[in-house]
């Protein structure tokens, strides 16, 4: 599908740029106009379809889908999480906006890990790179994840360790007006538009980043750090993943690049969902509407589910690249 960006990023490499096929610099710059080729495309396509897709599922919607059904309302929210495209910090005014709405605390929590993290840009880009498999994967742990993390929020009823200003906030009805086909259209053009303006940037610094590590760092440095870490590689790629603020589209170039050198996939997914779905910035937000004890409980329970998910990708044969 993607052989002509591979011969286009060759010509503008070799031919416009005067670069040496046996270079590093080759390597490096060919792999950055290709891997930004292909990203750039398959955000443009899957954003769109998407877009056209939630044009039937306005946020209020959502908000009303979990009002109703709160017997199912955790896994629920974890599954409509995929379908809203938020980094970790946007998804908390939807946070708010669930409690207010009376959905319970679980399916709030539950949402606020999802949304994040698992979401379909990032889904259609492991599928692209990956398969499949990879992709079902990482979509069936990232929802666990969320699940696990609402269920046991749930069961622990925090609700004293949340600022009471929050459940009584008023976000009032927003009024649905029906949208033609073409106005459809529209609202999935402009969502192109307004998402790639947010993260170009972000995703250009990962490709390039990716780039680098695609053509400069030796592959055995890469399995040498890991496997000086052994059993402790997933955890520690969680605690590293947290202090970065991105989204699974930025990040996933530098995921690429990681897996091309060798680190175990489970790992470096585990290392993607600990970057968007926990982040000092959202804690900073949260920290405005829920008291730290409940922030340090949240942040537990999504990190351990996160390292539990990424010793099963790392241990089932058929997940692997």
């Amino acid at each position: 599908m993607f052989e002509i960006y591979d011969s286009i990023a060759a010509y503008i490499t070799k031919d416009i740029f005067n670069l040496n096929p046996s270079d590093k610099s080759y390597e490096v710059a060919h792999f950055f106009i290709y891997d930004a080729l292909k990203i750039f495309t398959l955000l443009t396509l899957i954003i769109f379809a998407v877009s056209f897709i939630r044009s039937y599922f306005p946020l209020e919607k959502t908000r009303k889908i979990l009002s109703k059904h709160k017997a199912i309302a955790i896994p629920l929210a974890a599954i409509l999480g995929i379908f809203t495209p938020f980094c970790s910090c946007s998804a908390v005014p939807m946070f708010i906006g669930f409690v207010e709405a009376g959905i319970p605390l679980g399916a709030a929590f539950a949402f606020l890990v999802s949304s994040p993290m698992v979401n379909e840009v990032a889904l259609g880009l492991l599928f692209a790179s990956f398969g499949f498999q990879v992709a079902l994967a990482y979509v069936v742990f990232g929802i666990a994840v969320a699940i696990i993390s609402g269920f046991f929020i749930e069961k622990l009823n925090p609700r004293h360790l949340i600022e009471d200003y929050v459940f009584e906030l008023s976000f009032g009805e927003a009024e649905e007006k029906p949208m033609t086909f073409k106005e459809r259209i529209e609202f999935a053009k402009n969502n192109v538009k307004d998402i790639l303006r947010k993260i170009s940037i972000y995703i250009i610094v990962a490709i390039g980043i990716g780039s680098f590590i695609h053509g400069y760092v030796p592959e055995e440095a890469i399995k040498s750090i890991m496997n000086s870490a052994g059993f402790l590689s997933v955890p520690l790629a969680v605690i590293i993943g947290v202090p970065l603020y991105s989204n699974s589209a930025g990040i996933l170039p530098v995921i690429q690049a990681l897996i091309d050198k060798g680190v175990p996939i489970g790992t470096a997914l585990a290392f993607m969902m600990a970057t968007t779905a926990l982040s000092f910035p959202e804690f900073v937000i949260l920290k405005q509407i829920m008291k730290p004890k409940l922030i340090a409980i949240f942040a537990g329970i999504v990190s351990v589910s996160i390292i539990i998910a990424g010793y099963l990708f790392n241990i089932i044969p058929w997940v692997r690249n």
